[in-house]
């Protein structure tokens, strides 16, 4: 429910912001910085909510306190936001007239809204590993409800300066954490000492893979930015629009996952390879299923969807893009089984030589530059899906088994946002 309030609240505010900002010429660097924001930020803070959330969920089974824990990975998340909201202002010439047209608001709102996110994903992944799923629902929804919101209150007020409209996306995530550490959802009882390998074993690799995995779902609108000129604005915000309605495949895919979660976690955990693999083949048809109505869905019906939400775009390139979802969607699956097998350095590279495959087809292929970027978003997650298909036979040869552990970090491994 958290999942679907946060969608559809995304979709309103992409409404809302173009009517607000009289267009989507107007509005293009407001997506762009959409685009930005959930290509950095889950990237980075994703692994530190899986890691956080498993190593709560061994504690909470052995009886013991979590609060070192939360300590340790707190103040790893501020390094990690302090280093990326730098790196971002000190790129602000560049980024600035390269995406922002020249606006320094919008770079600051940036590097706001990544330091926003950090402690928003500790604290679902406090959540999660705690068993305080509301608490989790909370602090997703909160950020697309306090999104439309504040674009509601700035378009009453008839607001057109972008720089208002940025620093809302990038201050949404912060009430809904407050809401739940005020309900007591975020407290922890005190535990053992908690080292550094009881909640890093496996952090590099994750956050390598999470940063690639979480770029390359992002990319797309980025890259059109770049390589289309500035009278283009009003094409790309229209792209970036055709992007996201062809992510709603990947949002019935959390769903499904959601479904076959506890039974493949108490296979993982009792050993038995046979079930847990005929699951995992069940998830894939799953894909499959929700893939070929994504892509039929696009072709048909989304004219219509992106007319409502302001745009124009047609059936081959959305259908297109619905193509590059479901590509994404199986390398994400198959990616997923290979970290529920141990597989973590495996996943990091795929998710390299996925964003690899986007960046020089992008760049090599010859003609118009949208046509460009929509075959990069076949190309690159295809050849992560490859690699990945690839790892996955590998760690089955060797007879590599699962474990619970392993299980919920392949299971939470979804770097997308709505």
């Amino acid at each position: 429910m958290g999942l679907f309030i946060a969608g559809v609240c995304s979709f309103a505010f992409l409404r809302v912001g173009k009517s607000a900002l009289g267009g989507e010429e107007a509005f293009q660097p407001i997506q762009i910085m959409w685009f930005a924001t959930f290509g950095l930020a889950p990237g980075f803070f994703l692994p530190l909510e899986q890691e956080l959330g498993r190593s709560l969920s061994v504690r909470r089974a052995l009886g013991q306190g979590g609060r070192p824990i939360v300590s340790r990975v707190s103040t790893l998340g501020a390094v990690i936001a302090g280093v990326v909201s730098l790196a971002v202002l000190a790129a602000g010439p560049w980024l600035r007239n390269a995406f922002f047209n020249g606006s320094w608001v919008m770079v600051v709102a940036l590097a706001f809204a990544i330091a926003a996110y950090a402690p928003a994903h500790i604290a679902r992944g406090l959540c999660s590993g705690s068993g305080r799923f509301r608490g989790y629902a909370v602090v997703m929804a909160a950020d697309g409800v306090i999104r439309i919101v504040l674009c509601l209150l700035l378009a009453a007020a008839s607001v057109s300066a972008i720089g208002w409209f940025g620093l809302a996306v990038a201050v949404a995530p912060l009430p809904g954490v407050l809401y739940v550490a005020s309900r007591g959802d975020l407290h922890t009882e005190p535990g053992p000492t908690a080292p550094w390998s009881e909640v890093t074993p496996n952090l590099g690799w994750l956050l390598v893979g999470s940063v690639m995995a979480a770029g390359l779902v992002n990319a797309g609108p980025l890259a059109a930015k770049l390589l289309l000129s500035s009278k283009d604005d009003a094409l790309v915000t229209r792209f970036g629009t055709g992007v996201i309605l062809a992510r709603v495949p990947l949002f019935l895919f959390q769903a499904v996952q959601a479904a076959l979660l506890p039974r493949l976690a108490h296979q993982a955990a009792r050993g038995e390879m046979v079930d847990f693999m005929r699951g995992f083949r069940r998830l894939m048809q799953a894909v499959f299923v929700v893939g070929a109505a994504g892509v039929a869905g696009a072709f048909l019906v989304g004219p219509f969807a992106v007319k409502v939400l302001g745009s124009t775009l047609s059936r081959r390139t959305l259908a297109v893009l619905a193509v590059g979802s479901v590509f994404y969607m199986l390398a994400l699956a198959i990616a997923q089984a290979v970290i529920a097998l141990h597989g973590h350095a495996w996943v990091a590279v795929g998710w390299v030589v996925g964003m690899a495959g986007f960046v020089v087809s992008t760049w090599l292929l010859g003609g118009e530059a949208l046509r460009r970027v929509e075959l990069g978003l076949i190309i690159g997650p295809g050849a992560a899906m490859l690699v990945f298909a690839y790892a996955l036979r590998v760690r089955l040869r060797a007879g590599v088994q699962p474990d619970a552990e392993s299980v919920y970090e392949a299971l939470t491994d979804m770097p997308i946002e709505p």
